[in-house]
């Protein structure tokens, strides 16, 4: 960790004298104070606030409220995601279309979190007209939330990624949209049964207003390479679009993002199935959550203080492991005595989520290494893209939500097809799919990683 970076940030600080420390110089020589990295940060709380309902309530809002089928809910899902996950890439493109012209990352979110607000109020609220056709109401609040969700989640990121920095920086940066991120999803789990959706609707739209003011204090992170890349976009648009995909370091983090993913999607999907059906604890979901998600938020730290030490792969090779042991014996607890089933889950909510801290911080942080390094290559090349963060994210989005529409579209017709219904028996194959499936898919990742080390570690 005594790299240059560091060096630069201790003397930005000596000579700013009393006053806020400084936490990082981002790429382009800009000072950035610890206020500005929270402002940025703050984003993360009203995305996962919305991400909360919209990934893990909606299958079952829809089954209990409106007694939609297992199976069209999948179904539906799995459109609206697939769909979701192949504009990404156009996201992108059009993102670093706005940056070359606003001079800023700022433009696109702002206009995204409106589409956002409105699409998530229309899903969990749907007029009463709507209700004669809720499915194909669901599916078009689906599209616009989407959309909202996906064009400011690109950009936000893409911003973060910009301001380069060590391997460390890169993994600090992505720990303060995490916790900022885990924040969030703590508060969708309380306000549900504090106040019921209309609570949850209304409290979006403020945090949203408050992250869009906030971004007022964070710096423009244009660099001459990134504007170069803007530039040629215009002309290009398809090359530019595919350009990351001819990244071999690339496509090969994005095959152990996608394992990993999924393994993650997979019994994020089914939670609320499992612990009221398989476990008997429905009450007691919102306190699994926060156990999890807390658990994450107060490991965060140790990950980055961990990838000074160990580096980014090693760390979240770590993490993944950690996921899997703690994790394989989860298909143990159905049929045990509450008390049993409820400590034993507690417990494994608690070290999932410390795993997860590595899940959340450290691949975005491989991913920033990896868009430094395509973009120095392009420079020494004499290319003018230079870097590509817009492109580069809308794929990983594309990925993130291939994993959710796969995770969703298929374990829940397949529950069906096995005889499970929600509240019903067959719970066996719930289990099954909640605790064996993800460990097989994580340890594959984890595979992967180890023998791809040497290719994505950066420094």
């Amino acid at each position: 960790m005594l790299s240059s970076t560091r060096c630069a940030m201790k003397a930005a600080a000596d000579e700013a004298g009393p006053g806020p420390r400084q936490v990082t110089i981002m790429a382009n020589g800009i000072a950035v104070r610890s206020s500005s990295l929270l402002a940025y940060g703050f984003l993360g709380l009203p995305l996962a606030f919305a991400a909360m309902p919209l990934y893990l309530m909606l299958p079952d809002w829809y089954a209990r409220m409106y007694g939609i089928p297992l199976a069209l809910i999948g179904l539906l899902l799995l459109v609206t995601r697939l769909g979701d996950a192949l504009v990404d890439p156009l996201i992108g493109l059009w993102i670093e279309r706005v940056r070359a012209r606003a001079d800023s990352y700022r433009v696109p979110v702002c206009v995204a979190l409106p589409l956002l607000a409105a699409g998530f109020i229309g899903l969990f609220h749907p007029p009463s007209w709507a209700l004669a056709m809720l499915p194909a109401w669901a599916c078009l609040m689906l599209v616009i939330t989407n959309l909202g969700f996906s064009t400011a989640t690109i950009a936000w990121q893409s911003w973060g990624a910009a301001a380069g920095g060590s391997a460390a920086h890169r993994a600090r940066v992505s720990a303060v949209r995490e916790i900022f991120s885990i924040g969030g999803v703590l508060l969708a789990t309380a306000l549900p049964s504090a106040g019921g959706m209309p609570l949850v609707s209304g409290s979006l739209v403020l945090l949203l207003v408050l992250a869009a003011v906030l971004l007022a204090y964070v710096p423009n992170q244009q660099t001459q390479a990134s504007a170069g890349f803007s530039a040629a976009i215009g002309t290009r648009p398809a090359a530019s679009m595919l350009s990351c995909w001819t990244d071999t370091r690339f496509r090969r983090l994005l095959v152990i993002f996608a394992l990993n993913g999924i393994a993650s999607a997979l019994p994020a999907s089914l939670l609320l199935f499992f612990v009221r059906d398989s476990l008997k604890l429905e009450s007691q979901a919102p306190v699994f959550l926060a156990i999890y998600f807390l658990a994450a938020a107060c490991a965060m730290p140790a990950w980055v203080k961990a990838v000074a030490r160990f580096g980014l792969v090693r760390a979240w090779l770590a993490g993944m492991m950690l996921a899997v042991c703690s994790f394989a014996w989860v298909m143990l607890l159905p049929g045990a005595a509450p008390g049993t089933a409820y400590a034993g889950f507690a417990l494994v909510c608690a070290v999932s989520g410390v795993a997860v801290g590595a899940d959340l911080a450290l691949p975005a942080a491989l991913l920033a290494g990896v868009i430094r390094r395509s973009g120095g290559e392009g420079r020494k090349e004499g290319r003018k893209e230079g870097r590509q963060e817009g492109p580069y994210f809308g794929a990983w989005n594309l990925v993130v939500k291939l994993n959710l529409a796969l995770a969703a579209g298929a374990s829940l017709p397949l529950l069906q097809l096995a005889g499970y219904q929600p509240g019903a028996g067959h719970v066996a194959a719930l289990t099954l799919m909640y605790g064996l499936a993800p460990c097989v898919m994580k340890l594959c990742a984890a595979a992967l990683l180890w023998r791809w080390r040497t290719h994505l570690e950066t420094t």
